[in-house]
């Protein structure tokens, strides 16, 4: 286990930010430790803790005010007008098939001359393709809505064009100094795009073409809102700052899931194992990794059936498919991630010297290279890039990088090394010449170095407050969880208690995981803790020390009919 460093959140210390909790105390009847929480989430008054609490969809923007969202309009809606061949072009991961399932599947309740594509992960890549163009001629179609891609197919939008297929290009990631030659691109990334929310996924941004076609076609906007759940799929999985319009979609698309789900979702969740109500955690490492899985494995096309199926026992049927290649996946996963890290041990360099890791394996599976490189980072805490063979003898990387480092530069300044790249300050993917990985190895390393501090090479623990067990209630877990959903920008509250020692001797779980009966010394409260994977690091310290510190988050835990709060350890000190 990496040891961690922890880093207590800004915690209020003006005249004017004591006086702002205060206020809080008495206008919501809650605990200094609660405000303190929501201050530090922007909340300082009654009315911003209403919005806070209570997330309206009336609080969405206009889609109006994205640049070129008229042209777009005025381009979906000739389409129609002169029953022109549609297709709905979406990424191969969860953003881009749930925006695909979202896109068909609403516009197909109201004109049927439509299609949907998806590109084969191995054979096309990522973006728009020339083969999924040539695909949308051969089916005679005049108009093409690429979701969660586009921004950078420069290339093939103008041969789009050159052949009378015009382009709607919905998506989220940065831009390049030069957009495609496309009717209408909506990316709120854009530099000359005024919409006041950034942070939206592909799937969110198809969502805004979609609002804007309702309020056009004087559509009650109920109707699409029947498919936020799948907004909701798309936000967790993409990991955006869940604050803004995706705090809102978030929370009606889970109020959705966990009450009335579509036929798609509620078969996942039930061939995932999973009981109760799920959370964008329980999304993010339950559903979203078996829609990826199709893609991973086989091809995406499997998961947008899915989601767009309408029948139950149909969708248990590709539900039951894709977990056959999410089990696929995992196998894939565990065999690549135990050969890359024996790879990083052997090399002494890596070892002893890097900043990053850049591994390469002719037959490593490209659909799993991206998880890789996350394993990696797990056990060797730095900036990350895994490459395997392509069919056509290039090599396909997939990068991640640590918080707060920005990779898509790093990467950028290795561009002329590359075939094509593009991404975001924390995952990328590019196409590199097998004889140019060593020298980007040395470049990539070269620019990490250049620009990380040693301090973002250890993990950190955001912390938000220091709390006593004394003042843990059922009452301060109510208001917490309603906090939620929880994400970027708006993680769960994690806290650190100090002064504790051991009511009873451990117990180990499953041979590594530790249930810990804590006493908090000064109060005499006692509370349960469970350790994931902490017991080789942390069991026999734990029997040979009189007091410690604690970093964890709050659960609710319900065994035999009784539910009761129980700390989930993130980190111990001595």
């Amino acid at each position: 286990m990496v040891e961690k460093r922890w880093n207590l959140l800004p915690q209020p210390t003006e005249t004017s930010d004591k006086e702002d909790i205060t206020n809080l105390c008495h206008e919501l009847n809650i605990s200094p430790e609660l405000a303190t929480l929501l201050w530090q989430r922007g909340v300082t008054n009654f009315d911003e803790a209403k919005t806070f609490f209570r997330p309206e969809l009336e609080q969405l923007h206009d889609p109006f005010l994205m640049k070129d969202m008229d042209i777009a309009l005025q381009r979906l809606e000739a389409a129609i007008e002169q029953k022109e061949t549609i297709i709905i072009y979406g990424d191969y991961d969860v953003d881009g098939t749930t925006a695909v399932a979202l896109v068909y599947g609403f516009l197909s309740k109201f004109y049927d001359n439509l299609h949907y594509y998806n590109p084969d992960r191995y054979k096309e890549g990522y973006g728009i393709s020339k083969l999924g163009i040539d695909w949308a001629k051969e089916q005679g179609a005049a108009l093409i809505i690429a979701l969660d891609c586009g921004i950078k197919s420069i290339e093939n939008i103008a041969y789009a064009k050159q052949i009378g297929i015009d382009f709607i290009v919905c998506d989220h990631h940065e831009p390049g100094e030069i957009l495609p030659d496309a009717i209408a691109v909506l990316d709120p990334k854009r530099k000359d795009c005024a919409y006041p929310f950034k942070e939206l996924t592909g799937n969110g941004v198809g969502f805004k073409l979609l609002t804007a076609f309702c309020l056009k076609r004087d559509i009650p906007l109920e109707e699409l809102f029947e498919f936020i759940d799948l907004a909701m799929v798309s936000i967790a999985s993409d990991i955006v700052p869940i604050v803004g319009e995706n705090r809102i979609l978030a929370h009606y698309g889970l109020k959705k899931l966990n009450t009335n789900p579509r036929v798609s979702l509620k078969a996942l969740k039930e061939v995932s194992g999973f009981q109760g109500e799920m959370s964008i955690e329980s999304v993010v490492f339950t559903i979203g990794p078996r829609i990826n899985a199709a893609g991973r494995i086989k091809h995406a096309k499997a998961a947008v059936q899915l989601l767009l199926s309408e029948n139950y026992e149909e969708a248990v049927d590709f539900a039951y498919e894709i977990q056959n290649h999410n089990t696929e996946r995992k196998t894939h996963d565990s065999q690549i991630t135990a050969e890359a890290l024996e790879m990083i041990r052997a090399d002494d360099w890596l070892l002893t010297q890097a900043k990053s890791t850049v591994l390469f394996k002719e037959d490593w599976h490209k659909g799993v290279i991206g998880i890789v490189a996350s394993r990696c980072i797990e056990h060797y805490y730095r900036p990350t890039v895994i490459f395997t063979k392509t069919k056509e003898g290039f090599a396909a990387g997939s990068a991640r990088s640590v918080v707060g480092f920005n990779l898509y530069q790093a990467i950028e300044s290795c561009s002329h090394l590359l075939e094509q790249f593009g991404g975001h300050m924390h995952a990328a993917g590019m196409t590199i010449p097998i004889d140019q990985i060593e020298p980007f190895r040395k470049a990539f390393d070269e620019a990490v170095v250049a620009n990380i501090s040693d301090e973002l090479l250890v993990p950190q623990i955001d912390i938000d407050i220091e709390l006593k067990l004394e003042d843990i209630s059922d009452k301060f877990y109510r208001i917490m969880k309603q906090m939620g959903p929880f994400g970027p920008k708006n993680m769960q509250p994690v806290y650190m208690t100090r002064k504790l020692s051991l009511a009873a001797t451990p117990r180990i779980l499953k041979e590594k995981h530790l249930k810990l009966e804590l006493l908090e010394k000064e109060s005499g409260v006692t509370m349960t803790a469970l350790g994931f994977n902490m017991r080789d690091n942390f069991y026999d310290k734990l029997l040979n020390t009189d007091e410690f510190q604690a970093v964890y988050s709050l659960e609710q835990n319900t065994f035999r009919g009784q539910t009761s709060l129980q700390l989930f350890l993130k980190d111990l000190k001595f």
